[in-house]
C-alpha cells in the first residue's frame, strides 16, 4: 500500500503557483513516512447550512446551503459511534447547532465517548429557538470550540458579518454565567483564531496572552484555551486569494514555514472525518475537494473496522497549511 495518495489530477487545476512544491513531494524529499497512526477521533459535519458567510471559510457555508444531514445518516453515525467507541467525537459544520438533530447527537453521543466536542460560531446559537441547547450542552459536559478571530470589531465583522462581533460576546458571557470557561467548572471553552487576511497567524502563547487579558477587562470574559490556526486555502477563502492576488505570495509563504515536526499530530493521522452524507474522509478540508479516504467513496455503513496504522492519507497542498509553524491539529 503507498504510503500517501496525491491528488495530482486536482493540483494543475487548483492552484496556479507554477513555483509550489507539491505537497507530496516534499514529504518525499524530507524522507518523511506519512501514514496513519491509531484512529480515535471521529469528526462529523453535519451540514453547509450556517447564519454566516465567512470569509475564510473552506467549505463555502451560509444561510443559502440546503446540504444537512438528515435523520438517517444521524442515526447511522450514533450506530457507528456505539459499535467502534472513539475517545473523542468532534460534531462541526457550517454551523452544527443550526441542524434539526443536533440535540439528538449530542445526548445520544456524549455517553458513547470520553470526550465530545461541539465547534460554533457563537451567533447561530445565540437564538431563541436553540435555548436549551445551552444547557443541553452543560448537563453533557460538552467542550465548546467556539470562533473568535479578532477583538477587533471591525476586523471580525469585515470577515463574519455585521452584528457577529457583539453577539459573539454576548454569547460568550451566557457561557461564562453556565459555568463554561470557570475555573474547575468542569466545563471546557475554548476559542479559535484566525487571521482576517492573507497572512499566517501570530505565535500562539502570544494571541492566548492578549485574548485573555481584554475579554476578562473588557467584559469580564474567562476560557480556558486559544488555538490560532491559519486559513486553509479552499472554498470562499481560495476565491478570495484569486481575486485579490494573493494566492501564488499566501501559498509560497505556506510552503516556506513547512515544519516536518507538525506531521506528528496533524488531525487526518487519528481522525476520520464524515461529512453531511456520511462519506468518509481524512480530515474535513478533503470534504471541500472530494477527496475520500482511501481514494474510494465509502460510507459509514460500509465501514467494519477503523482504519489503522500505517494506513495511506490522501494529501493535496492545502495540506500545506496543517504543516507550517505550529501547525493545525
Amino acid at each position: 500500500m503507498s504510503h500517501f495518495q496525491a491528488a495530482e489530477n486536482l493540483n494543475s487545476n487548483l492552484y496556479q503557483v507554477p513555483s509550489l512544491e507539491l505537497f507530496k513531494n516534499n514529504l518525499s524529499n524530507h524522507g518523511i513516512d506519512f501514514t496513519r497512526g491509531e484512529c480515535t477521533t471521529l469528526q462529523v459535519n453535519v451540514g453547509l447550512l450556517c447564519n454566516q458567510s465567512c470569509k475564510h471559510c473552506h467549505l463555502d457555508a451560509g444561510p443559502s446551503r440546503k446540504e444537512i444531514m438528515n435523520e438517517k445518516t444521524v442515526a447511522d453515525v450514533i450506530k457507528l459511534a456505539g459499535r467502534l467507541r472513539f475517545n473523542t467525537i468532534d460534531i462541526t459544520g457550517g454551523a452544527p447547532e443550526m441542524n434539526p438533530h443536533i440535540e439528538t447527537l449530542v445526548s445520544e453521543l456524549a455517553p458513547l465517548t470520553n470526550t465530545l466536542i461541539l465547534r460554533s460560531n457563537l451567533t447561530a446559537i445565540a437564538t431563541k429557538k436553540l435555548k436549551n441547547l445551552f444547557e443541553l450542552l452543560a448537563d453533557n459536559r460538552v467542550i465548546i470550540v467556539a470562533s473568535l478571530p479578532s477583538l477587533n470589531e471591525a476586523q471580525a465583522e469585515a470577515q463574519r458579518g455585521r452584528n457577529s462581533f457583539a453577539t459573539s460576546i454576548a454569547t460568550l458571557k451566557k457561557l461564562n454565567i453556565l459555568g463554561y470557561g470557570r475555573h474547575d467548572s468542569g466545563l471546557e471553552l475554548n476559542l479559535v483564531s484566525n487571521p482576517t487576511g492573507a497572512f499566517l497567524p501570530s505565535p500562539q502563547d502570544q494571541v492566548q496572552r492578549r485574548f485573555r487579558q481584554m475579554l476578562a477587562r473588557k467584559w469580564g470574559i474567562t476560557f480556558n484555551n486559544l488555538y490560532t490556526f491559519a486559513n486553509v486555502p479552499l472554498g470562499r477563502f481560495l476565491v478570495w486569494l484569486e481575486n485579490t492576488g494573493n494566492l501564488e505570495n499566501y501559498m509560497l509563504k505556506l510552503a516556506a514555514q513547512f515544519n516536518p515536526c507538525t506531521l506528528d499530530n496533524v488531525m487526518c493521522r487519528s481522525l476520520i472525518s464524515v461529512s453531511w452524507e456520511g462519506y468518509l474522509f481524512d480530515c474535513d478540508f478533503n470534504q471541500s475537494l472530494q477527496l475520500y479516504m482511501d481514494g474510494r467513496k465509502k460510507h459509514i455503513s460500509e465501514l467494519h473496522d477503523l482504519p489503522g496504522p500505517g494506513d495511506s492519507i490522501t494529501v493535496s497542498e492545502h495540506c500545506y497549511t496543517c504543516t507550517a509553524g505550529s501547525g493545525f491539529t
